[in-house]
């Protein structure tokens, strides 16, 4: 069974939840569905073959390279709550560091989130395949 097989069942369901007309929803289906045997999903499923292979590899820096990358988001994510925190006591200087961290993250350019948003995506799409394929637990 290839991976795209594998993950079809995935998609679909995916489809399901976050197309609500069933018509656009059949076709969307349809489309995945016509998309199987062509070239560009041979490209699709050879991107997610080389993300699966990264995933598993024994080399610690690849292996764990996208769960960190995460983590950090998370940690940014997290500083929500002591900032809340500080500023219901000093909220100057709650503002002054709110603006600082936008004034930073503002400055990183936009390929950055892209490759953000495509390795979250890779990585989940590789731990759904190995679940799937009774990899991983």
């Amino acid at each position: 069974m290839s991976l795209l097989e594998t993950l079809i069942g995935p998609i679909t369901s995916i489809i399901d939840k976050v197309i609500p007309d069933k018509e656009a929803r059949d076709r969307a289906k349809l489309e995945l569905l016509k998309l199987e045997g062509t070239q560009e999903m041979q490209l699709i499923e050879a991107r997610l073959s080389a993300i699966v292979a990264e995933a598993n590899s024994t080399d610690p820096w690849t292996s764990r390279a996208r769960p960190s990358f995460l983590y950090v988001i998370y940690v940014l994510l997290l500083t929500a709550l002591p900032m809340g925190l500080l500023s219901a006591f000093s909220p100057a200087t709650a503002q002054d560091i709110a603006t600082g961290m936008n004034d930073y993250l503002s400055g990183l350019p936009e390929p950055l989130y892209a490759l953000f948003g495509t390795g979250y995506l890779g990585y989940t799409a590789a731990r759904q395949w190995g679940k799937i394929k009774g990899v991983e637990r």
